[in-house]
């Protein structure tokens, strides 16, 4: 956390102050703006794409993970791109690529813990159905 509040603002500071001493303050803020809506473009493309992707797949009676990872990525990738700065735009396209994001999914999806399956006596996965009678009683 110290590194996300204190070390990243005072990158993205120097950074603007390095490239607004090289081609302009104006000129660099242009830039910034210009990113931050060339990237809230595309993360509504790839998001609608992504959205698809996971529709597809729950309509064939699948889990989505895979899918939901990236829209959770794409929702991370669109704060950095608000999030005036180039280093955080660098980080915010790279989630918005596919290659980028698609690679970062993989890894988190294996770290979400999956349902516990129950094993039967037999060693087959069982469903977690409990059999028994009941009666109603009414007062």
């Amino acid at each position: 956390m110290f590194f996300l509040f204190l070390i990243i603002p005072l990158l993205e500071m120097y950074l603007l102050i390095e490239v607004g001493s090289h081609i302009g303050s104006l000129t660099t803020v242009g830039l910034v703006i210009l990113t931050a809506m060339v990237g809230l473009a595309l993360l509504r493309r790839q998001g609608l794409l992504t959205f698809s992707k996971a529709m597809r797949r729950f309509n064939q009676g699948e889990l989505p993970m895979q899918e939901l990872a990236e829209g959770l990525l794409l929702g991370i990738a669109g704060a950095l791109l608000v999030t005036p700065g180039f280093l955080t735009d660098g980080i915010g396209f790279f989630l918005l690529s596919p290659l980028g994001r698609i690679s970062v999914a993989r890894l988190i999806v294996p770290m979400v813990k999956r349902p516990e399956t129950h094993v039967s006596p037999d060693g087959n996965p069982a469903p977690r159905t409990f059999e028994g009678e009941f009666r109603r009683k009414d007062d």
